[in-house]
């Protein structure tokens, strides 16, 4: 048995780039950095960043497209995959992606002012109380389709 598996949690380093292929298929775009740091042998403190590319299909191509902005944590999992492609150059070149097929947005819109989206919302902050959204009856049901991820 083989597994291809890849799980990345990090900061997307730009706004998710959305476009529709020639078939109609939403496909989405976006770089993720993720930090590390150490100590080495010396007691210096060392730091490296990776940056890990993601390609996002469909609906979850959409919803990364809506939602998501440069700055915001995430959490994807998918698999790895290289392609390869000869440049105006001939030159043959590499890229290996991570096909992502689950993802968690782990930061709320940023309220600060400098989002790009419209509809941002301020996330609470450590000494805000969080919003209580209360059902009171069925004409306020919530649909599954409703939901936005």
């Amino acid at each position: 048995m083989d597994l291809n598996r890849a799980t990345v949690l990090g900061r997307l380093t730009h706004d998710p780039e959305v476009r529709t292929t020639p078939s109609g298929q939403t496909v989405c775009t976006l770089s993720v950095a993720t930090n590390r740091a150490w100590t080495d042998n010396s007691g210096q403190k060392q730091e490296k960043s990776e940056f890990h590319n993601c390609v996002l299909w469909g609906k979850l191509a959409e919803i990364a497209g809506q939602y998501l902005n440069k700055g915001r944590r995430a959490y994807m999992e998918g698999r790895l995959q290289t392609r390869d492609w000869t440049g105006q150059d001939g030159v043959k070149r590499y890229r290996t992606e991570i096909i992502v097929e689950n993802m968690i947005m782990l930061d709320g819109p940023r309220g600060d002012g400098n989002s790009s989206r419209s509809n941002a919302v301020p996330m609470p902050q450590a000494d805000d109380s969080l919003p209580v959204i209360q059902q009171s009856g069925a004409e306020d049901e919530i649909k599954v389709e409703d939901i936005p991820f």
